[in-house]
């Protein structure tokens, strides 16, 4: 079910808790809101639609990756960029990213996964990551 965005700067920055079973459906929901917002959106995390878990979707290759309790285990390659946010507004800011990440999460069947991502999808991740920390860019 495609949810209302959250834009209010206090509730994104309350730190998400561990993600489990019981939470598929907001995984759903955040990966229905994400496509609804294609044109304007690369990723999302749940405190975005206003759940306080560990659930990320973000776009990957031609399709669409959610990922339960990301956690980035390695990352090189730091460089600074500008990155706009759908639940921030005021345009473009300045944050640090690195081009490869190694990350382990559950898939929303609660599979254990382990990859490395580059480029605009390590991007992507570190982004939404840093929203189920609670860091605001």
């Amino acid at each position: 079910m495609i949810k209302e965005l959250v834009h209010d700067p206090d509730i994104l920055a309350i730190k998400s808790e561990k993600a489990g079973r019981e939470d598929i459906q907001t995984a759903q929901d955040l990966l229905d809101t994400l496509m609804a917002h294609k044109g304007e959106c690369v990723g999302m995390a749940a405190n975005m639609i206003g759940v306080h878990k560990r659930i990320i979707a973000v776009e990957h290759e031609d399709s669409y990756l959610v990922m339960l309790n990301p956690k980035i285990l390695e990352k090189s390659g730091p460089y600074n960029t500008e990155e706009g946010c759908l639940s921030l507004l005021g345009g473009p800011r300045p944050c640090k990213r690195f081009q490869s990440i190694k990350i382990r999460w559950q898939t929303p069947e609660m599979a254990p996964k382990i990859r490395t991502f580059t480029g605009w999808t390590a991007q992507i991740i570190q982004h939404e990551i840093d929203h189920c920390d609670g860091v605001l860019i």
